[in-house]
């Protein structure tokens, strides 16, 4: 079994801290796993609820009652199966003397939750969990994580043909089952056909008009289907960085599938040489990597940017923490070289630096302030944000 050794001791500190703690994230990611593991060392009492379990749905027909004479770890699995247990949580976290701690795990955000904030606020902190990251495979099966994605049971399949079949089999099961079970009644033929499109715009700058084109349905339809499945954590939105400039700046966020194996999956690539001869090949390879950085900076999303004027200026990645702001540019090139772009955002956003993370293998200056990492040398080469 891979230890996922910094998220685990995220977690246990979050819990210290706070009474009730979320791990959010795609369905399969392996939230149930980390929570076992959590149980299995540190807690002298564990008590685990899986909503997905009729007998233990059953068990909390009356939650206050059933969980008021808790002690130690309180774990509820798939916690948007039964959102009305977030009242009861405020109560229990109000507590004097806090004599439960409460592990909620759940496959939708806290903005599809509304009653998580509305009813937690102050008292739960949030964690999201992605897939396997380089830290955590080692870093000599770059190749396999990116062409498999880092869902624990594509990633660790036997065969890239193992894999692609399961990663197929979850699109189906999430369009199917998991959407419908969320109270989304859209299509899975409709939402599927969305997924897939956006699959061909991975890394572009999203174009909402020109879907609901597509779909002959109005802008905020598709605004709305896209927000479902960014809020169920198979898409991302990474959003424009402004800055206060007589330049004409990109104002749509960017677009990419949270996770490359699905990504090859609705394109219908089965192993490498199908992906190195896509045309999406090296969109997949750059937001690949984007996410890579994003995990080892420990960057959380809304500190993540990407940045573009009309005139062609533009810079992937933007993060920005307090004082701090770097810069990333991402090319599947072993020779990456210096381009006007990277001095004019350097200069107009006032970039501490930029890194240009690249597919070969050595670490080099490209200008002042500008330097080339290749992708497997980010675990060194990369200081985490403090």
């Amino acid at each position: 079994m891979i230890q996922r050794a910094r998220v685990f001791a995220r977690v246990l500190d979050l819990l210290e801290r706070f009474p009730v703690v979320g791990i959010v994230g795609a369905r399969q990611v392996g939230k149930t796993t980390l929570a076992r593991q959590l149980a299995a060392g540190g807690f002298d009492t564990v008590t685990m609820f899986d909503l997905e379990d009729p007998r233990d749905l059953a068990r909390l027909t009356d939650p206050t009652l059933v969980l008021q004479d808790l002690r130690g770890l309180v774990v509820i699995d798939e916690i948007q199966r039964m959102p009305e247990l977030f009242p009861v949580l405020r109560v229990m976290a109000d507590r004097a003397g806090r004599p439960a701690r409460f592990l909620i795990l759940g496959s939708a955000s806290p903005h599809l939750l509304r009653q998580s904030s509305e009813s937690l606020a102050g008292r739960i902190s949030y964690l999201e969990l992605g897939g396997f990251s380089p830290e955590e495979v080692g870093i000599d099966h770059l190749r396999d994580l990116w062409i498999r994605g880092g869902f624990p049971r594509s990633f660790l399949a036997r065969s890239d043909r193992h894999s692609f079949e399961w990663r197929l089999e979850f699109i189906r099961t999430f369009l199917e089952r998991d959407l419908p079970q969320l109270g989304i009644s859209i299509p899975a033929a409709t939402i599927r056909r969305l997924w897939t499109m956006l699959a061909h715009s991975h890394g572009q700058i999203l174009n909402v008009s020109s879907f609901a084109r597509s779909f002959g349905v109005a802008d905020t339809t598709v605004r709305r289907y896209i927000d479902v499945l960014t809020s169920t954590f198979v898409v991302r939105q990474l959003q424009p960085w402004h800055e206060n400039l007589r330049k004409r700046q990109v104002k749509s966020p960017k677009v990419y599938l949270a996770d490359t194996g699905l990504l090859h999956g609705l394109l219908n690539l089965s192993g490498l040489e199908d992906v190195e001869s896509h045309p999406q090949s090296g969109a997949s390879w750059e937001g690949f990597a984007a996410e890579i950085v994003r995990t080892m900076l420990g960057a959380r999303r809304d500190e993540c940017f990407f940045w573009a004027t009309h005139a062609g200026a533009e810079i992937d990645l933007v993060v920005v923490r307090g004082r701090s702001k770097l810069g990333f540019e991402f090319k599947r090139t072993v020779a990456p070289s210096l381009t006007r772009s990277m001095h004019i955002a350097l200069e107009d956003l006032g970039l501490d630096s930029i890194d240009v993370v690249h597919a070969g293998d050595e670490t080099f200056p490209l200008a002042e302030r500008i330097r080339a990492v290749p992708l497997s040398r980010v675990l060194d080469d990369l200081v985490p944000l403090t």
